[in-house]
């Protein structure tokens, strides 16, 4: 047996308090200094790939950011130009947001999600399609919203298949509600768009019913129809959409609209955001 030092496994597991990206995304960004609540979203673990983490560890310092709720984002030096942000919760693996970028480059895409593959995919794409106007956010978008963002300065929201919770008892968890949409409303401009799609039908019937009975969002879609609007062309049909469809469920999509201001211009979105 070789008496020389052992060198170290590139394989061998790393120490739990060792971080997999020390400068990338982390865990749990705001740790325990906002309450404890019940959360809309469940961080699912899964394999990052090679590429996904070069991703992660070459451009998060560039385009990442962590939702840790400890200052107020300057949107324009964030995107490096004074341009329309839309936040979008929730991407997936980024398949979708990335579209979207690359066909409206003088729209900024502020994309929050918990899922670091996906965070790692989406910077890997935007990298590869040379694309500029795209931030990813990690951690919980209700910090984002409430803590990091200034009142009515985003161009437009967007929630495009949320977990819809099908059990009763986790309804309470699902994000579109009263209180996160009066939240929402005081971050949006005036005319701002907020649009959600689902597949899940009666998570969409509770989506119509809560943003139609809010008073500060408008339905963009005539009085005499069912509520829901068609799928918009800037919306690309994303393969989960795909598979849903292949199964025959329905999806509905939600283009509601930001009243103009009036009594509620010094809203500041503070109270309770339990979603």
């Amino acid at each position: 047996m070789s008496d020389s030092p052992r060198t170290p496994d590139a394989r061998s597991p790393r120490p739990r308090s060792e971080p997999r990206f020390p400068d990338g995304p982390q865990p749990d960004p705001a740790g325990s200094h906002f309450e404890r609540r019940i959360r809309s979203f469940q961080p699912r673990r899964s394999r990052v790939t090679a590429g996904q983490a070069d991703a992660l560890r070459r451009l998060w310092p560039k385009w990442g950011l962590d939702i840790d709720g400890s200052r107020t984002l300057d949107l324009p030096a964030l995107f490096a130009a004074d341009i329309p942000v839309v936040l979008e919760i929730g991407f997936g693996m980024g398949e979708t947001t990335a579209r979207m970028a690359a066909a409206d480059p003088g729209t900024g895409i502020l994309a929050a999600d918990v899922h670091t593959p996906g965070q790692g995919n989406l910077l890997n794409l935007a990298d590869q399609a040379g694309l500029s106007n795209i931030r990813v956010a990690n951690g919980d978008a209700i910090i984002l919203l409430r803590e990091m963002l200034a009142p009515h300065t985003l161009a437009g929201l967007r929630v495009y298949f949320p977990d819809p919770w099908p059990k009763k008892r986790h309804h309470k968890r699902r994000l579109i509600q009263p209180e996160f949409l009066t939240l929402a409303a005081s971050r949006l401009r005036p005319g701002a768009l907020l649009h959600c799609a689902t597949d899940w039908e009666p998570y969409a019937e509770v989506m119509l019913d809560v943003l139609t009975a809010h008073p500060d969002f408008e339905n963009t879609q005539p009085p005499d129809g069912d509520g829901y609007a068609p799928r918009p062309d800037f919306r690309p049909r994303t393969r989960f959409e795909g598979q849903g469809l292949d199964k025959g469920h329905v999806v509905n999509d939600l283009l509601f609209r930001r009243v103009p201001l009036g009594a509620d211009a010094d809203t500041t979105g503070s109270g309770s955001t339990d979603t």
